[in-house]
């Protein structure tokens, strides 16, 4: 007799699952969260949030992509998790936003509990140090669309801002600053490329090292800073590097003059010189050990510097804005 388990998805050890990663989702939650795990959806309440006179919500939704590969060839399973916040909760915080909660999905072939596990013990320190809750998320089998021993991930996260502290981009003018924040390698963009660069042996022997970095999470100095100041503009440097990415934070008739300030971290020489990439597609492609950039005034220059040096975070001036039309320009 054929039944659902014979199928390749096993009920039973879903829901044992679900109930054996309780207690650390319930690590994450706060008192505006209404329903425990096992409803249908997830409840969160804002009447607490009465500072607020026009609250607007802010959501996001991403993955990880092809970089899971190289977590499961090389076991490192908490680090896709964590990523899955990281790409998610970095986009939401350009608005000016706190991060709220966050769902996710993790689909595989056949679910491995302990895997499971481990994943989910990622996504939770990400949720932790992004001050979000877990709200809730969906686990499935797809036996017959995974290849065996494979899974996936996406994530959705909401936050809240005032619409009255938006970041506004037609604030910014020319001769604003550009303020870039470290990365931690490559985060979760390029990886397409990168695992043809890299033999999968040259990867668990050493690379992995550089190249399975958690995602550098920017909630802690973007807070600070939103405690002082409204910057003109923010932008979270992921797939489409500068060229991609600045151009989205800027109104039209302006662009960005960049200079190679910092130094380029090793994995992105060594990506380069195996590929024989050019440097524009390089700035195109990775973050180049830059995974943020803040746009300010020049007034604010000192204030920022203060903030972000109290809370050790590392930074750089890159750049500045110019008249164009939405371009990027790297010295």
């Amino acid at each position: 007799m054929l039944n659902y388990k014979r199928a390749g998805v096993d009920i039973d050890k879903a829901n044992k699952f679900v109930f054996s990663i309780k207690s650390q989702i319930a690590s994450t939650r706060d008192k505006n969260v209404l329903a425990d795990i096992g409803p249908f959806a997830g409840l969160y309440q804002l009447s607490l949030f009465k500072k607020y006179k026009q609250p607007v919500l802010v959501a996001s939704s991403d993955g990880v992509g092809t970089k899971i590969k190289l977590c499961i060839l090389c076991k490192k399973y908490q680090v896709a998790g964590y990523d899955l916040v990281a790409m998610n909760v970095n986009d939401i915080i350009t608005t000016g936003a706190r991060p709220l909660f966050f769902l996710d999905y993790f689909a595989s072939s056949k679910l491995d509990p302990a895997v499971a596990k481990e994943v989910i013990k990622g996504i939770v320190k990400g949720c932790r140090d992004s001050g979000m809750c877990l709200l809730g998320g969906e686990t499935a089998e797809m036996p017959d669309f995974y290849k065996k021993g494979e899974f996936d991930l996406a994530g959705f996260a909401v936050g809240i801002v005032e619409k009255n502290r938006i970041i506004n981009p037609r604030k910014i003018k020319c001769g604003d600053i550009l303020i870039g924040l470290a990365s931690s390698g490559p985060h979760s963009n390029g990886y397409s490329l990168i695992r043809k660069v890299f033999s999968s042996k040259e990867v668990k022997d050493y690379w992995h090292k550089y190249l399975l970095k958690p995602t550098r999470i920017y909630v802690r100095a973007v807070q600070a800073l939103l405690t002082e100041i409204i910057p003109g503009g923010m932008v979270h440097i992921t797939g489409g590097g500068f060229y991609d990415n600045i151009p989205r934070m800027l109104p039209d008739g302006f662009g960005v003059r960049i200079s190679v300030t910092w130094r380029i971290p090793r994995i992105f020489k060594e990506i380069q010189n195996r590929a024989k990439i050019p440097d524009q597609e390089m700035f195109r492609t990775f973050n180049m050990g830059i995974g943020y950039a803040v746009i300010i005034s020049p007034r604010l220059l000192n204030k920022v510097k203060k903030i972000l040096t109290a809370i050790g975070e590392k930074f750089y001036i890159i750049g500045e804005v110019v008249k164009g039309k939405k371009q990027v320009v790297i010295t």
